[in-house]
């Protein structure tokens, strides 16, 4: 067992004051979770039988914010720690399958536990006597399972963002969801429906993270069509190609679980084949092909993320790297990494984003057929080549060219034209065709 001093001094203080003045406290949720597992504590919450106006009396000494207090929550500041401290309570009806219409306060901690979502979650501490588990919460951490506490259906009408909790959960800790859960799950989909966009994004970028992301995606694909039903049609549609021997939905999370735990990366991985089912077509010898599916995927990409209310930053590099994830990096015998290709890249999409890409395509590489998989030291000498490009500072912008703007407006170049002529002599340095020194750029541009 993790030692008690794992949690933050600030929670131990509060509940001693609580217990001082009478009242039952204890710890409960996510914070008690990861101290059974041994995992970092974050948040803490604190459950007690004193009231909202009972809590502020007790910690007048306090800063104390009235977070939530119409449903029994308040925010004790401790040494700067925030401390959320909810009183018992039990629950009227969800009529928005989300929040409570109601909630009566109690004077009995089973009647708190009890509608709380999983049981791991339902467990409470107290630093005198240790753990109060009412609903088997340590049994089911013990054994990696996730469970809803009482009637999985109810839980589920009560609070649909539970669903993809559950679905997280099980991705990131690497549990199995147990059977009447998962049952339910399923049959209770739709109502994710009434959820947030803001709240779905959260629990699917962090799900999409998780080292089980691969099973959860492919166990429950249908849920996932709830809310991004682009991703419907991929699913079941075979690739009839000699480079790809999976479905497009499963190439799709098998090339999500082999790359980095990275939300922009994953996203875009997840993302990256999404138009392959609207634009596919057969040639003459049978062979089905995709071109041009990078743009369409990533016009249905950031229709997806605006949908999910992502921040413009993540979802215009997700766009990025979707756009690109197919731009050939090779030589034309495909043998080996092209510099110039990677530099025309890199003037793109930039240093940070290049190695993001390189990361994408070895995953999308690993996700095909097996005969085609270029291996190791092929993406090796991809990032090799990239670091020598950054280090040396090679020219692959057009900050970085000999010449700017100004040497062109001193020739007469205006407007737009100013830009496609640094263009332009930077893809003459790219390729070699002129150094990049100021004299011979600026002999190469009156030519």
């Amino acid at each position: 067992m993790t030692k008690t001093n794992n949690f933050k001094p600030e929670s131990k203080i509060a509940i001693e004051i609580l217990k001082s003045k009478g009242f039952e406290a204890f710890l409960i949720g996510g914070s008690v979770r990861d101290f059974v597992m041994g995992l970092p504590i974050g948040d803490i919450d604190i459950t007690t039988n004193a009231t909202p106006n009972e809590v502020k009396q007790v910690f007048t000494d306090f800063r104390v914010i009235e977070t939530g207090i119409k449903h029994g929550t308040v925010t004790v500041l401790i040494n700067n720690e925030s401390l959320e401290i909810t009183t018992y309570r039990s629950e009227g009806t969800y009529s928005d399958n989300r929040h409570p219409d109601s909630v009566v306060f109690s004077n009995s901690l089973a009647d708190d536990v009890v509608r709380r979502d999983f049981t791991m979650n339902g467990i409470a501490f107290d630093f005198d006597n240790g753990f109060c588990d009412l609903v088997g919460g340590l049994e089911d951490i013990k054994n990696q399972i996730i469970r809803c506490i009482g009637n999985a259906e109810t839980r589920f009408n009560e609070d649909a963002l539970r669903i993809l909790r559950a679905m997280r959960f099980a991705a990131v800790l690497g549990f199995e969801i147990e059977t009447e859960t998962k049952n339910a799950i399923h049959k209770c989909k739709n109502l994710l429906k009434n959820i947030s966009a803001e709240r779905i994004r959260e629990e699917f970028t962090k799900l999409i993270c998780g080292k089980n992301a691969y099973n959860i995606l492919q166990e429950f694909a249908d849920v996932v069509t709830v809310f991004i039903p682009e991703i419907r049609e991929c699913i079941g549609f075979l690739q009839k190609n000699r480079h790809h021997c999976f479905d497009v939905y499963t190439h799709t999370v098998k090339a999500v679980e082999k790359s980095p735990a990275n939300p922009v990366i994953r996203l875009a991985l997840f993302f990256h084949d999404i138009g392959k089912p609207s634009i596919a077509h057969f040639d003459e010898k049978g062979e089905q092909h995709y071109y041009g599916h990078p743009k369409v995927s990533a016009e249905k990409t950031e229709k997806i993320m605006t949908r999910l209310r992502f921040d413009n930053e993540t979802k215009n590099k997700v766009v990025t790297l979707v756009r690109m994830h197919d731009t050939p990096i090779m030589v034309n015998d495909m043998t080996k990494p092209d510099r110039k290709r990677l530099k025309k890249i890199m003037s793109q999409i930039g240093s940070d984003l290049i190695f993001d890409l390189i990361d994408i395509k070895y995953c999308d590489n690993t996700a095909q057929n097996p005969e085609y998989f270029r291996g190791e030291d092929f993406y090796k000498q991809t990032r090799d080549i990239v670091n020598k490009i950054i280090n040396e500072k090679e020219c692959f912008s057009i900050k970085h060219l000999a010449i700017d703007g100004n040497d062109l407006i001193a020739l007469g170049f205006k407007g737009k034209k100013i830009g496609e002529t640094l263009e332009k002599c930077l893809n003459a340095v790219i390729d070699g065709k002129v150094e990049n020194d100021k004299n011979k750029l600026l002999e190469f541009i009156q030519k």
